[in-house]
This record gives C-alpha cells, structure tokens and sequence, in this order.
C-alpha cells in the first residue's frame, strides 16, 4: 500500500485549519490521487480556490462526495447530523466516511443513522491544531508524531478500518483504536477542560481590564499569553465541543473544583508540604509530555518569542 494512494477520490466537507491541513498532509503523503473539497461559505471557498491544495472547490455538498472513497466531515461537531442526512444519497457503497470532531459519542448519535448501509462508518480525531483558523492557516505538518485516535463501533470491516488508519499514518499521525466512551472522557481532562478553565480565566481577566485600565493586558506574563492562546481557538466549534460533551466535561469539572477546594485550603492554611507535592507531581507530567514527544523543552516551548 504503501507505493499507491490509500484512497482514489477524498472529499473533505469543510476546509478550515483541520480539513485544509489534511488536505496539504494527503497530497505530501500520497494519501489520496483526487481531493476534492466542500464549504457552506462562498467567500471560504474562493480564498480556498487561491491556494490550490485541492482539485476541486464545490458549493454543492452531493457533487463533492460522489464517488468519493473517503469522506471526511471537518466541520463544527455540531453540524455533522446535517451534513450526514444531506450527503447519504449520494455516497458509493463501499466508501469510508470519517470525520476530525474532538467528541465522539455524539458523532456516532447524531451522524451515524444517517449512513446507509454498505458505507463504512468510522469516526476518528486527529489530536492536533491551533488556535488559527481558515483555509489559509493549515499546513501539511500539522499532524506530524501526533496521535490521531480512531473509534470504530462494533462491527467495523477490517479492511476499511486498516485503510482509514494507513491514510492516517501517510499524513504523519501515530494512530490508535479507542472506544468513543471512554475517548470523550480522556479528551475531557487532556483538551476540553483545559479549554474551559482558559476561557474563563481570559473571561475574568477582561472584566478586570476595564478597572485596572489594561494592565492586565499590558503586563501579561507568559502563563497568561498561553492561556490566552488557547482561548483564541475558535468559538463555533468549542461551543458544540461543550454542547456534545457535557456529561464527560461536567464530571472532569466536577473533580477539579474538588481539587481547587484543597488547593485553597492549602494556600489559606500555610500547607506548603501540600503546595510542594502538587506541583512536583505536575512537574512531573510535563517532563512525561515532553518525553513522548508532545511537545518542546526549548524556552518558551519552541514557540517563536515574536509571536507569543
């Protein structure tokens, strides 16, 4: 497989920073011979036409997917009931339709009983990204060493899922199985509560801004700037993250202002042997993230000071 393309024809139904990254990766990669590509927006797919990372640019939804042997939602998590129902009738048996929504329990509610039979289903989430957005912000390296997880329900053919993980893998990405349950409860505590705790502390830190006259902006530190970088990810797909995750995010959150509560006690009694083993433990965490290659142990984790 690994001479020929994993797939003839791939359709890549929205072609923000994921779907436009996937399709630069796809065409470095070898991954598919034919990329045609599809947005709701007009003025998405003309600056898209620009760029030339596809082979075709189509406003119709069913003309994108026709004869497509890969399909790939790349849309708000929100929109994939939608954009199922619109393209069934014109899926070739035998495809494989996909999707990159960073929740899958409620991809597999809302967009799978509107896959017709013969169409091979199998959601998947490329972990990965940045808080750019639009088809001028992607860049075939995106997925490069990192993971992109796989939930296949039961009953998934072999060989369709083989090839779905192959073109993965063609696009840089170490590849993993994982049941769409449990994935939703991991991706919780590793991506939506974090993005949630960002969102609010930058929330805060506006409505304090008006009375400290900016300072909080104008003397940022860099644990402010990260968390500001995260809160800069786009608005539309982070409600329908929340929206379609509640239950996993509810408990994570949950457990974390129980762990807030002690860190308050800790803090309000003088408990720095608590304080100490807190944060050698998160310490710890960070060195296991760089050990696996997530991320950099350069200063300002690799990121280039003039765009911090």
């Amino acid at each position: 497989m690994s001479g020929e393309p994993v797939f003839d024809k791939l359709a890549l139904l929205g072609i923000g920073l994921i779907g436009s990254s996937i399709a630069r990766a796809a065409r470095r990669g070898n991954a598919a011979a034919k990329i045609a590509v599809y947005d709701s927006s007009k003025d998405v797919l003309a600056r898209a036409g620009t760029l030339g990372f596809a082979d075709s640019f189509d406003e119709n939804l069913e003309d994108a997917v026709r004869d497509a042997d890969l399909v790939i939602m790349a849309a708000p998590v929100g929109a994939y009931g939608g954009l199922a129902a619109a393209m069934a009738p014109a899926l070739k048996p035998g495809a494989v339709v996909s999707d990159v929504g960073s929740v899958k329990s409620a991809v597999l509610r809302d967009a799978g009983p509107h896959i017709p039979p013969g169409v091979h289903f199998i959601p998947a989430h490329p972990i990965s990204g940045t808080e750019q957005s639009g088809p001028e912000a992607g860049f075939a390296e995106l997925f490069d060493n990192r993971w992109c997880i796989v939930t296949p329900p039961p009953g998934t053919d072999a060989d369709a899922l083989e090839r779905l993980k192959e073109f993965w893998r063609r696009l840089g990405s170490q590849v993993e199985a994982m049941d769409p349950h449990h994935h939703d409860l991991v991706l919780a505590i590793t991506s939506h509560v974090p993005h949630l705790i960002a969102y609010n502390i930058v929330g805060t830190a506006d409505d304090l801004s008006s009375v400290t006259k900016s300072e909080v902006i104008k003397y940022s530190a860099g644990g402010f700037r990260d968390f500001t970088r995260i809160a800069a990810s786009d608005p539309t797909m982070w409600r329908d993250v929340f929206l379609n995750n509640k239950e996993a995010v509810l408990e994570v959150l949950g457990r974390f202002s129980e762990d807030l509560s002690a860190l308050q006690r800790a803090i309000r009694w003088g408990d720095g042997d608590a304080l100490f083993n807190l944060f050698t433990r998160t310490r710890a965490i960070r060195r296991g993230i760089i050990d696996a290659g997530q991320d950099s142990a350069t200063p300002n984790f690799g990121r280039d000071p003039k765009k911090s």
